[in-house]
């Protein structure tokens, strides 16, 4: 698209000066707004010309015509192109000051785009942004992010906005080693963090001074200053702090970096792009492109021109997970020096007399492997002779009283448990039935039936049949016998396979086109989500690509609707990368008003002993903010999350 084709030409050329002459530019815009507009035309004067001649063509423009340039180049454009050509005619100061304007407006907040601008400012166009943003809007640019932002991120910002750090080339040589251990001393040295000295030193000091106090901080912590602040502090303060030393180390890597998270996946983040390519097209974006290409093997250019063609991302997407190998790694281990029988007294002493000691509960049983929870429920009873469980659920209520029980429980039990709530009453949780059924394996979807019957005196595919119907009954029957397939993939099985998914591409229509039957391709389609091994499916998925030119994945979302939708688009987020399904997971169940406290308890116990660090990273890289933080204010829930 052209907007594409404007981001190209920013990298490849840069905007400069141009020998132009401004009248004659003037002149030449008149027919682009004649008989429609000439968008060509248009990319081609404006990506030519500097900053400073275009604020000429601007002037010339009233003057010529009595009109303004920007209010037609808006009537006659739309979309991100207009966006892109409006954005180059405003002065920077002014560009810069209409993203922090956009970013604190409206009902939420950006603060990325808060962290982008200010953190890689220099002063005096830190002093040009304030101004320009009283000129545009009439308020004080401080007043308005203070009013929009909290606590120590809100410190921070505020400093910046003052644009009094120390200037380039001022370094105070007897401060060096000071400041390095101070910085030391406020975080890992102490129990907490100051964060006032992060902020009065990183917000203050010259890029060439922080510069040697990292070097002399990496040689008293043994770590990089990057390090020790992603351990310290949290939430957009971590963030912004993160990006005020990735620019005080290098401006243009640091922006390498953004326009590649920009990029990466089989989605834009266009703003972020459209911001970055204007904002240093004049500046230092031969340096970016050159540290792009340091970074990640491949040219900026390159990156830009066949983003658009996310096929290809999703064949590599796909090939990357058939290849990768994912060491699992738990949060909850078993416990060194451990005494079931000392635990059961520590337990009934918890809970006997007036009131409950929660926290000794918590602390026990959030440090024991479920195995030796086992003998703990075991000691419990030969020592004492009660149940521990029912003495549980006497002391304990609401979310802690499940969390707690379904630690105790076996995970066989714990799964058997929350499919029966799962179809209860009057509602079935057709979510929770699609995440345990296509995440469990072959052995722990048979211990699971076993549990079941045990338990309930029923087959679980009889409860299962009884509660569902349709094709998504006929998904889940499927999925409950554990009898998926193992081992590695076939090739020339999965081209077969990826054919017949082709064929049928989800659709009636196609179906049809093929001279088969629609229930029939469906069948074939879910007989291969349901049956193949995961290595296999990975495979197979990327054979789809190759044959269909598009992504599963955007396909099932697409064409597919319902719960049937939701349990084929379970399977292939699973085989995908199955730690960050369940990251997915956990974000729906808190995001919005109310948090799903049973997903939110079935997910954490039944992978708190598998994958819950895995899925921790996950979380953190999808929505950039640590699972913690989102589940810190369930502190019952957070003892599961591990250190």
């Amino acid at each position: 698209t052209i907007s594409w084709l404007i981001s190209i030409r920013l990298v490849t050329t840069g905007a400069g000066p141009k020998m132009s002459n401004i009248a004659d530019d003037v002149t030449d815009d008149l027919p682009l707004f004649s008989t429609g507009s000439d968008k060509e035309a248009i990319l081609d004067l404006v990506t030519g010309r500097s900053n400073a001649q275009r604020q000429e063509i601007v002037q010339a423009y009233k003057s010529s015509y009595g009109k303004n340039l920007i209010d037609d180049l808006k009537y006659e454009l739309t979309g991100k192109f207009e966006r892109l050509i409006v954005s180059l005619m405003r002065p920077q100061a002014y560009h810069d000051a209409k993203e922090i304007h956009d970013a604190i407006k409206g009902a939420g907040t950006d603060e990325k785009c808060l962290i982008e601008v200010l953190a890689s400012r220099n002063n005096q166009q830190i002093h040009n942004l304030v101004e320009a943003y009283k000129d545009a809007y009439g308020s004080d640019i401080e007043e308005d992010v203070t009013g929009d932002t909290s606590g120590h991120f809100k410190k921070m910002l505020v400093v910046l906005l003052q644009g009094t750090r120390d200037e380039p080339g001022v370094v105070h040589a007897d401060l060096v080693e000071e400041d390095a251990q101070a910085l030391f001393a406020a975080g890992e040295e102490q129990w907490g963090t100051e964060e006032s000295i992060f902020i009065m030193l990183l917000g203050n000091r010259s890029v060439n001074h922080l510069q040697m106090v990292f070097d002399k901080y990496q040689e008293i912590a043994e770590k990089p200053i990057e390090d020790s602040i992603k351990s310290e502090l949290s939430g957009d303060f971590e963030r912004l702090m993160l990006a005020v030393v990735q620019c005080i180390r290098s401006v243009p890597m640091y922006f390498a970096k953004r326009l590649y998270k920009s990029m990466k996946g089989l989605g834009t983040q266009d703003n972020t792009l459209i911001r970055i390519m204007i904002c240093r097209s004049e500046i230092d974006m031969l340096d970016i492109r050159e540290c792009f290409r340091m970074s990640y093997e491949k040219s900026l250019y390159n990156m830009i021109k066949f983003f658009p063609e996310a096929a290809q991302l999703a064949y590599k997407m796909w090939e990357t997970s058939a290849t990768t190998k994912v060491q699992l790694r738990p949060t909850i281990r078993p416990a060194s020096d451990f005494d079931p029988a000392d635990d059961a007294q520590n337990l009934r002493k918890a809970m006997k007399g007036f009131g409950t000691d929660e926290d000794v509960i918590i602390n026990i049983v959030a440090n024991r492997s479920n195995e030796q929870r086992q003998e703990i429920r075991q000691a419990f009873k030969s020592i004492l002779g009660r149940d521990l469980m029912k003495d549980l659920k006497s002391e304990l209520s609401k979310n802690l009283e499940r969390l707690i029980i379904g630690l105790m429980l076996t995970p066989a039990e714990f799964d058997a448990k929350m499919m029966r709530k799962a179809m209860e009453g009057a509602g079935t949780d057709e979510h929770a039935l699609i995440e345990i059924l296509v995440t469990r394996s072959n052995g722990e979807i048979q211990a699971m039936n076993a549990a079941y019957r045990a338990g309930y005196k029923k087959s679980m595919e009889d409860a299962i049949q009884s509660d569902t119907s349709g094709r998504f009954s006929q998904i889940l029957t499927s999925l409950v016998q554990g009898a998926r397939e193992q081992g590695p993939a076939d090739c020339d099985r999965a081209l077969v396979d990826a054919q017949v998914s082709t064929s049928c591409n989800m659709t009636l229509e196609l179906a049809d086109a093929c001279n088969e039957d629609s229930d029939d391709m469906e069948i074939k389609f879910m007989s291969i989500l349901c049956t193949r091994s995961f290595p296999h499916l990975r495979r197979v998925f990327q054979e789809f690509v190759r044959c269909s030119n598009k992504d599963i994945e955007q396909i099932i979302k697409k064409e597919m609707s319902g719960d049937v939708k939701q349990a084929m688009y379970g399977i292939v987020r699973s085989v995908k990368n199955q730690s960050n399904y369940f990251a997915e997971r956990l974000y729906k169940a808190m995001k919005g008003m109310g948090t799903d406290d049973r997903a939110l308890i079935r997910i954490m116990v039944s992978r708190s002993e598998v994958d819950l660090f895995n899925i921790r990273k996950e979380f953190k890289e999808t929505h950039d903010c640590s699972l913690h933080e989102f589940i810190q204010v369930e502190t019952c829930f957070y003892i599961l999350h591990g250190d």
